[in-house]
C-alpha cells in the first residue's frame, strides 16, 4: 500500500492542489485505484461512501488530462447532490490545470448547461436522466470520451437507471474508452456491467472492518416511541456536538424532527427528496459553512453527501437494512478523528441492532440517557459560555466602557 501522495508520480499541478488541501496520505481506495487507473487498466471498486473515492478516480482522470473541444471524462451519479459535490471536489484537485467541469441533473434550467457545453467543457458529472436529455438534444456528445465512471452503481441500479447507463455507455468510443465502477455492494446486475463493458477489469475492494471505522464510538439508547424526542435534546444539550446529523425513516418523519428542534431554538434543518432542489443546496451549503448545528435526514437525500467535520450521528430510527447503518455512521469518523453515534431502539427492534452489529463486527454499548436535570444544568452552561463570550467581544466591551 502507498504510504504518501508524493510515491504516486501524479503531475505537480496536482500534488500542488493536493497540498492545498492539506492532504498528505492516500486512503485505502486510493492507494489501490490511482497506480491502476494510471497504467489505463478497467477497475471495479467496491467501497462505502466516505472512503475517498472520488479522489480515487479524479486525480488519475486529471493527471491524464488534456484540453480538447468535447468532454474527456463522463461521470455518472445517482441523485443530483452528488453530482454537484464531485464536480466541486474535481474542480478542487484540478484548480492548478484551468480544468472545466459541468455537474448536470434535472430540476435545473437547460440553459445554463447547454451553453456551458457549447463553450466547451473537459469533464461532464451528472444524473443518468439529463445526460441523455442533453445527448438527445445534440449539445452532449460523447465521441471523444476517454473515461467513464459509475459512481454508486448499485444506487443508480435500486433507482432503475440500469438501462439508461447501458445507453449512455454504448454512446462512448468503446475500443478506447477505460471504464471504472463502484459500487458499495456486488449485485448480480452491477457484476452484468462489468462483463458487458469492462474489458478484463480490475477489482480493488475495501474490507467491512475498513469501511465502519474503529474511530467511532457506537452505542445504542432503548427508548420508548414517545420518548425519542425528548431524550434526542438532552443527548444533544449534554453532548454539545459541534455537527450532528440526525437519521430519520421517512420524510414526515425528518419534517417533525425538524419542526421540533427549531422551536426549541437549536439551528437545524431537514433534508428529504420532497424538497425543492435549490432548498436541498442551500441547506447542505449552510450546514457545511457552519451555519447549522444539526442536519436532519433521510437515508436516500443523506447518500453519497460528502460532509466533513461531522461529530454525532443519531440514528433516531434504526434501520432495518444494516448496509444502510454502514453509511449512515460513516459520516462521521472521518479524516482521522473520532466520531459518535448513538441509534435509538425499542425492545422489539433488538434484533435489526444484532444483525448490525453482526455486520459491522463490532458490539455497539448501551448508554443510559441524561436526565432532564443534567440537561438542564448543561444548557445553563451553554448560556453562560455564549454571555462571556459576548462580553470578550471588543464591539460590546468598547460599548460598555463608554457607561
Amino acid at each position: 500500500m502507498t504510504t504518501e501522495f508524493t510515491s504516486l508520480n501524479l503531475r505537480p499541478e496536482l500534488m500542488q492542489a493536493i497540498s492545498d488541501l492539506g492532504y498528505v496520505t492516500p486512503s485505502a481506495i486510493q492507494s489501490g485505484m490511482i497506480p491502476l487507473m494510471l497504467t489505463g487498466v478497467d477497475v471495479i471498486g467496491q467501497a462505502q461512501t466516505g472512503t475517498g473515492k472520488t479522489a480515487a478516480f479524479s486525480l488519475p482522470i486529471l493527471n491524464n488530462y488534456i484540453h480538447q473541444r468535447f468532454p474527456q471524462a463522463l461521470i455518472l451519479a445517482p441523485t443530483r447532490e452528488l453530482a454537484v459535490q464531485v464536480a466541486a471536489a474535481i474542480e478542487d484537485y484540478g484548480k492548478h490545470l484551468k480544468v472545466r467541469v459541468l455537474a448536470v441533473y434535472g430540476g435545473q434550467p437547460y440553459g445554463p448547461q447547454v451553453n456551458q457545453l457549447k463553450r466547451g467543457v473537459d469533464i461532464v458529472v451528472g444524473t443518468p436522466g439529463r445526460i441523455i436529455d442533453l445527448m438527445e438534444r445534440k449539445v452532449l456528445d460523447l465521441s471523444m470520451i476517454k473515461t467513464v465512471v459509475l459512481d454508486e452503481a448499485d444506487e443508480m441500479l435500486n433507482m432503475g437507471f440500469i438501462d439508461d447507463l447501458e445507453f449512455i455507455i454504448k454512446a462512448t468510443p468503446t475500443a478506447t474508452r477505460q471504464t471504472l465502477l463502484f459500487s458499495a455492494t456486488m449485485p448480480d446486475a452491477i457484476k452484468k456491467i462489468g462483463v458487458k463493458f469492462m474489458k478484463e477489469p480490475q477489482h480493488v475492494k475495501i474490507v467491512s472492518k475498513e469501511m465502519t471505522s474503529d474511530l467511532i464510538d457506537q452505542y445504542y439508547v432503548k427508548t420508548k416511541e414517545f420518548e425519542k424526542f425528548d431524550v434526542l435534546t438532552r443527548l444533544i444539550d449534554v453532548q454539545k456536538p459541534e455537527l450532528a446529523i440526525i437519521f430519520g425513516r421517512t420524510k414526515r418523519r425528518v419534517d417533525e424532527i425538524t419542526r421540533g428542534l427549531k422551536l426549541l431554538g437549536y439551528r437545524a434543518e431537514g433534508i428529504h427528496g420532497d424538497l425543492a432542489q435549490q432548498k436541498r443546496l442551500a441547506v447542505l451549503r449552510d450546514f457545511k459553512n457552519d451555519n447549522l448545528d444539526v442536519l436532519v435526514a433521510t437515508d436516500v437525500a443523506a447518500r453519497g453527501l460528502d460532509i466533513s467535520g461531522v461529530t454525532h450521528v443519531y440514528n433516531y430510527d434504526i434501520t432495518q437494512d444494516q448496509e444502510s447503518y454502514v453509511h449512515r455512521i460513516g459520516r462521521t469518523g472521518r479524516a482521522g478523528k473520532s466520531g459518535l453515534s448513538i441509534t435509538f431502539v425499542s425492545n422489539n427492534e433488538m434484533g435489526y441492532l444484532r444483525a448490525i452489529e453482526r455486520l459491522t463486527k463490532k458490539e455497539m454499548k448501551g448508554m443510559k440517557p441524561p436526565t432532564r436535570e443534567e440537561a438542564y444544568q448543561a444548557s445553563l452552561a451553554v448560556a453562560f459560555d455564549e454571555i462571556k463570550r459576548d462580553l470578550t467581544d471588543e464591539k460590546i466591551s468598547a460599548k460598555l466602557n463608554k457607561f
